[in-house]
């Protein structure tokens, strides 16, 4: 099996049968947005939102979020914010986690392109090194961006990568090496989704919510040949209620920004149950449900 796979002549006609399983993760971790602003632009969304926030709707918006997730199932742990450090809130992108080919916890730190949000990295580490993970650094310096670009499949032993804004192509054969799996390896198109998990929502082992005008053709064609069950996301709600940035738990719960209407019957119509919250606060700087927090295995 090719450790990267990034077209489809490199697809094995059975990839999911050949990884290993994987938990579906029932634990979650948050970081209260205590320090949370708008105070540059980092990506399109930001534009015109710098010192925007409404900070006491921001934090009533976060804590739905995490009633949210406890409704569907997942217990929420919570992470010290550190003062100075304004998207720490987004807690998908500063590490990787998951587990190693002998089942033990891995952490693999990020390397940020932001110098504001490199200083959020050393927290998570700790955090997770206090939590029985062992953590490792990348070891190069070439750009990686944790979960907001490396998304496992669920419950196996697989993991798709984007590429193209934050994260460098290369360190997916680290990663690969790292964790033991295949990695499939996707080209983001569109600056206005900048990461994977702005298009790109795995919903169980055979169902994914995509917004296939942001992936390259030869990405999406992978994609329709490992998942059974594509769900298109109209451009729209891609874009404007940031639908493929939703949270799925435990393979029957999807959590998502409200204003889809279309994804959500979509997604109801195949048997899910679809938990809508609002997360404007965090749309103003290019975040919503699934930046919001990181799986913990």
């Amino acid at each position: 099996m090719h450790p990267i796979i990034d077209t489809p002549a490199k697809l094995p006609a059975n990839l999911l049968a050949g990884c290993r399983t994987m938990p579906l993760p029932a634990r979650l971790l948050m970081c209260p947005p205590e320090h949370f602003d708008v105070i540059d632009v980092k990506n399109p969304h930001m534009a015109g939102n710098i010192g925007r926030v409404d900070h006491p709707l921001a934090a009533q918006q976060w804590a739905a979020v995490g009633r949210a997730f406890e409704a569907a199932g997942a217990r929420v742990e919570q992470i010290a914010p550190v003062a100075g450090c304004e998207d720490m809130v987004f807690c998908a992108n500063q590490t990787l986690v998951g587990l190693d080919p002998a089942g033990r916890p891995l952490c693999l730190l990020s390397r940020m392109r932001y110098p504001s949000r490199q200083r959020e990295v050393a927290a998570f580490g700790a955090w997770f090194a206090a939590a029985g993970y062992r953590v490792l650094e990348m070891p190069d310096d070439r750009l990686f961006e944790g979960s907001g670009d490396a998304i496992w499949h669920p419950g196996r032993g697989l993991i798709w990568g984007g590429y193209g804004h934050r994260t460098e192509p290369p360190v997916y054969e680290h990663v690969s090496r790292e964790f033991g799996v295949p990695v499939i390896r996707l080209r983001l198109l569109s600056e206005r989704f900048y990461h994977l998990d702005t298009c790109f929502c795995a919903i169980d082992e055979s169902t994914v919510l995509i917004n296939p005008k942001s992936l390259e053709p030869a990405g999406v064609e992978i994609i329709r040949r490992v998942f059974a069950r594509v769900i298109e996301c109209p451009a729209d709600e891609a874009d404007g209620a940031m639908a493929c940035n939703a949270t799925a738990l435990l393979g029957r719960t999807v959590v998502i920004q409200r204003g889809a209407p279309r994804v959500c019957a979509a997604l109801r119509a195949c048997g899910y149950q679809v938990i809508e919250v609002e997360t404007s606060e965090f749309l103003k700087s290019g975040g919503s449900v699934f930046c919001m927090k990181m799986y913990v295995f």
